[in-house]
């Protein structure tokens, strides 16, 4: 008897996607947490493991959102979480949302790797035709990685979100599936 393989799903150059399991739960609770993870999220309380798993156990019944593990092909480290949310198949459109979990993982290029692999997916696989997503004003760092994965800023609501003290800017950000498609030409590229 064989073996069974690690599940993957989209796969990079240093990552890989894949399901997001039961067994990640424990590691999200920790990192949602994280007041340096927190800062970045929508949530504002504390979350417990069990609502955590709670969340988890509703996917199940969501059509409409993905959500991908985001692991290190090295040593299949699960160091983050990708989200394709709202997924509306009349309007051809989604909502991004994503974080790496692990501070030491920051800064080296997996989110905007994963984001590449996502949206391949979104707009390729589902058909997609424009996809969004939502970055604090402070977060210069998610903002450059939306950027590098083509989405252009339509929007900012000002002194919008509330955190640490204070009123911060909302910037709203979206890619279209034709000025992905050059993007995603060169990334592939890249992959062999």
């Amino acid at each position: 008897m064989s073996t069974p393989s690690k599940v993957v799903f989209r796969t990079g150059k240093r990552i890989y996607l894949r399901p997001l399991s039961r067994e990640d739960v424990p590691n999200l609770t920790v990192w949602m947490n994280n007041p340096e993870v927190h800062q970045f999220l929508t949530v504002r309380k504390p979350m417990l493991l069990e609502q955590e798993q709670a969340w988890f156990d509703g996917l199940k019944d969501k059509d409409n959102q993905v959500i991908f593990a985001i692991v290190l092909k090295e040593d299949d480290q699960f160091i983050g979480v990708m989200g394709l949310h709202n997924i509306d198949n009349v309007n051809g459109t989604a909502v991004t949302g994503s974080f790496i979990g692990l501070k030491e993982h920051w800064s080296k290029g997996y989110g905007t790797e994963a984001k590449m692999l996502v949206l391949d997916f979104a707009f390729n696989a589902l058909n997609l035709r424009k996809i969004c997503s939502v970055v604090f004003g402070f977060n210069g760092r998610s903002k450059r990685a939306l950027e590098k994965s083509g989405y252009k800023v339509e929007g900012i609501r000002k002194k919008q979100v509330f955190k640490a003290g204070k009123y911060c800017d909302e910037f709203q950000l979206a890619v279209f599936k034709k000025d992905f498609l050059p993007l995603w030409r060169k990334f592939k590229k890249d992959l062999v």
